[in-house]
């Protein structure tokens, strides 16, 4: 992989590109079912939020995913009669703190990769979900009122682990780490890298430039995407691309380079159409599809 020096540490940095991206990736077996692409699970959403989970979902979908269910509050689901790809489960109540935790566990065990966190609110019971879905040492994705969450877990370092994805913008970071904006801004690759060691995971930082860190040291820029992204909805599409990676058994730092390559990859070929200020993230998931399918040829 191309190598580039920060200014600041001078460790060493990938610079993602469709060539290492496509390595990552490698060849999908014309043998597969359904079943070798991951089982993932969505927790997401809520009363005024479907859409965050029904982005997530898709992404996923387009992405990859072998199969993809959904659990949300009841009034999340007729949303998901625009996607039935996916099973969509809802627990009989609109509050995540009244979500029974046995029906949580089922799906949780059943799953192979899991995403937590869009649109789910930050209400008493967000904490409870992350803690089950981190619990389970399972390959997953903690993304929004997730990371919102595990903000106020004092003893994050203990149930965060290797197989996690941490997909913070800049504001949840500073809520994470307590640290002040401006000084993540100015140093992106040092806050992503110190925490991923801290915590011992993989934290995608994500801004008009995201870095990808892990436990390892391992370290990675992404430059491509436009301004089109900074809009509602990108991060639900970015966490359901990172779930199919999982899924499909990239590891989580190959995983959420390939996640942020195959998001901006996909907002430059729709920028092409629909220019920065027309574009949704609905227009991003559907260039998915065209992006991993070039990178599979």
């Amino acid at each position: 992989m191309k190598k580039m020096l920060t200014n600041d540490n001078a460790n060493a940095m990938e610079v993602l590109s469709f060539e290492n991206v496509r390595t990552m990736l490698g060849e999908r077996s014309r043998q597969a079912n359904k079943g070798d692409n991951g089982k993932g699970l969505v927790i997401a959403g809520g009363q005024l939020m479907s859409g965050a989970a029904l982005m997530c979902a898709a992404a996923a979908l387009r992405s990859g995913i072998g199969t993809i269910k959904a659990i949300v509050p009841d009034k999340a689901r007729p949303a998901f009669y625009a996607l039935p790809e996916c099973m969509c489960i809802s627990f009989g109540n609109d509050e995540w703190s009244k979500c029974d935790e046995k029906l949580l566990q089922k799906y949780i065990d059943e799953a192979t990769v899991i995403c937590v966190g869009p649109g789910i609110g930050q209400g008493e019971g967000t904490a409870k979900l992350v803690r089950l879905v981190l619990r389970a040492k399972k390959p997953a994705v903690v993304d929004a009122d997730g990371l919102n969450a595990l903000s106020g877990i004092e003893d994050k370092a203990e149930i965060l682990h290797e197989n996690v994805i941490l997909t913070p913008h800049i504001g949840e970071m500073a809520r994470l780490t307590g640290a002040k904006t401006d000084d993540i801004k100015s140093k992106q690759a040092e806050f992503a890298s110190e925490y991923a060691g801290r915590w011992g995971c993989t934290v995608l930082l994500k801004s008009y430039r995201s870095y990808v860190a892990d436990q390892k040291g391992r370290l990675a820029l992404n430059q491509n995407g436009n301004s089109g992204l900074a809009k509602g909805g990108s991060g639900d599409v970015l966490s359901g691309i990172a779930l199919a990676m999982l899924g499909q058994r990239l590891g989580p730092f190959e995983s959420a380079c390939a996640a942020a390559y195959i998001l901006g990859a996909s907002a430059d070929e729709a920028f092409g159409l629909l220019k920065e200020r027309m574009l949704m993230a609905r227009d991003v998931t559907d260039a998915v599809e065209q992006t991993v399918g070039k990178l599979f040829r």
